[in-house]
């Protein structure tokens, strides 16, 4: 029995078989490519494919994959708008008002399973964490219906309003980031200093009763403060609103948090105030609802849990005359060199996790500004993530366990590792483990030996345009920046003169 699943809405993903393409931006080359609609490709799928026009990839699936008669299973999920734009899918509608009353409820329309947006975030959370009993946090930017569900460790859903993403969304806009530039304003709070009560209030009030100030009021009173601590404050007031309503709710020692607003890391450590454990899945935004209708649909039907690896995308099998001296390329990145990493499966999900990414010196000082300006082309204060050795981390950082997918923030311990260090003490860390990926443990384990220090700097591969996906995307990303290095699979290319 072969499942079909594809999340219908404003994000673009799919399932197969239980592996996932990783985002679409990645193969369409067009940075924050957001469709009004899904394409469902089968992992096996072509980068080439996957660069037909937006306009016609839904009706791609419907000719290529839509085959009810052979008895396969569909599973979806979707948001408001999905759904009108899906013709031969006009039966969800009559879900769309349908409200669960427990975490593994489904709506059924022959082999045709529908599971609400929420559920789709839990079951992801849920069935890649090692949890057998927790709560689920499901706390998207906007969402269908409600904002947030939380489910206790029942399953029972509690739907909450929280509108979070909405608000993060206009600070954005008001402070010159765009509409999507949620996460430049959370790594602009690293460096506010002051607490602006009165724009906390005005928050509260808001959140308490669905009804702001003018925002020509509110956007006066932002014109009039330095946009470090505007941001600093919305952090602030983000987790004042997210302990009010959650954190009474809590029914076990552990929590998974899925949902777009689980990439804010901040929030993600603070959870450790009130639960032991805390989880969140590689893709907690609606790029992993696809992930979840399908776990949650092969849970309901064969009781299976997965546990796929979050390098999931396609390989390019490029391999050289000899194998690469890993130790090679961790002197050179000890000797200051910044180098591009090239390697296998790419990563599911927004992260550069060790197969797409820019390596550089965490100690250096300097290298934050130099990878910015001469790489990156992005704001200065923009961070930088370390991957660790698992085996080292608590050495490093003030953390309680892993951290594989840099999906919290944390305390740095000393400073000997500037380099990754935000300019609050804390950094964004990615443990690894040999398991996890073999190649990357390597290569940090060797500049562990070298240096001392167990981790390198990591960033994602690419300079304004997205990650890059292909090996000759890699090689035109490296030949136009300042990059003095790049590692293809068995490959090491260097610039000359």
């Amino acid at each position: 029995m072969k499942i079909y699943s594809a999340a219908f809405g404003p994000h673009d993903h799919n399932t197969y078989d239980g592996v996932w393409h990783n985002q679409r931006e990645r193969y369409t080359r067009r940075k924050h490519n957001i469709p009004w609609h899904y394409d469902a490709y089968p992992h096996h799928s072509t980068a080439d494919k996957m660069n037909k026009e937006d306009n016609s990839a839904g009706q791609d699936f419907y000719e290529e994959y839509w085959q009810p008669e052979k008895h396969e299973i569909y599973a979806f999920t979707t948001t408001i708008g999905g759904v009108n734009q899906m013709p031969k899918l006009k039966a969800l509608e009559s879900f769309m008002d349908w409200e669960p009353e427990h975490l593994w409820d489904y709506k059924r329309d022959g082999n045709i399973y529908y599971i609400d947006h929420h559920q789709s975030h839990a079951a992801y959370a849920y069935l890649t964490s090692e949890f057998k009993e927790t709560d689920i946090l499901a706390i998207d930017g906007r969402g269908y219906k409600y904002n947030t569900v939380f489910f206790d460790k029942h399953g029972k859903p509690y739907n909450l309003k929280l509108d979070i993403g909405e608000v993060w969304d206009w600070f954005s806009k008001e402070m010159g980031f765009g509409s999507l530039g949620a996460s430049k304003v959370m790594g602009l709070a690293g460096y506010g200093k002051i607490h602006h009560m009165d724009l906390h209030m005005i928050l509260d009030d808001y959140w308490k009763t669905g009804k702001m100030k003018p925002w020509s009021e509110l956007t006066s009173q932002i014109r009039q403060k330095r946009p470090e601590n505007i941001a600093y404050t919305l952090q602030l007031a983000t987790e004042e609103r997210i302990r009010d309503a959650v954190y009474d709710l809590k029914t076990s020692d552990r929590i998974c948090v899925a949902g777009g607003v689980g990439y804010n890391g901040y929030m993600n450590e603070m959870f450790y105030e009130n639960w032991d454990r805390v989880h969140v899945p590689p893709a907690p935004g609606d790029e992993g609802q696809s992930i979840g209708t399908y776990m949650h649909a092969d849970y309901i039907l064969n009781k299976n849990i997965h546990k796929p690896s979050v390098y999931a995308g396609k390989q390019y099998n490029y391999k050289g005359e000899e194998k690469v001296d890993i130790r090679e390329v961790a002197q050179e990145i000890a000797n200051g060199k910044i180098v591009g990493w090239f390697q296998g499966k790419s990563e599911s999900g927004h992260r550069a996790l060790g197969n797409r990414s820019i390596l550089a010196d965490p100690r250096n000082p300097e290298i934050k500004d130099i990878i910015n300006r001469t790489i990156k082309d992005r704001e200065d204060f923009r961070p930088f993530a370390p991957s660790v050795l698992e085996d080292y981390y608590q050495d490093w950082f003030d953390t309680p366990e892993p951290s594989p997918y840099m999906s919290r923030i944390m305390r740095v311990k000393g400073n000997k590792v500037p380099g990754i260090t935000h300019i609050d003490g804390t950094a964004r860390i990615q443990t690894v483990n040999k398991k996890q990926n073999k190649k990357y443990y390597d290569l940090i384990n060797e500049f562990y030996k070298i240096t001392g220090v167990p981790m390198i700097l990591n960033t994602s591969f690419n300079c304004q345009e997205p990650i890059v996906e292909t090996p000759e995307e890699a090689i035109n990303t490296f030949n136009n920046t300042q990059m003095d290095l790049l590692v293809i699979n068995d490959y090491i290319m260097r610039k000359v003169g």
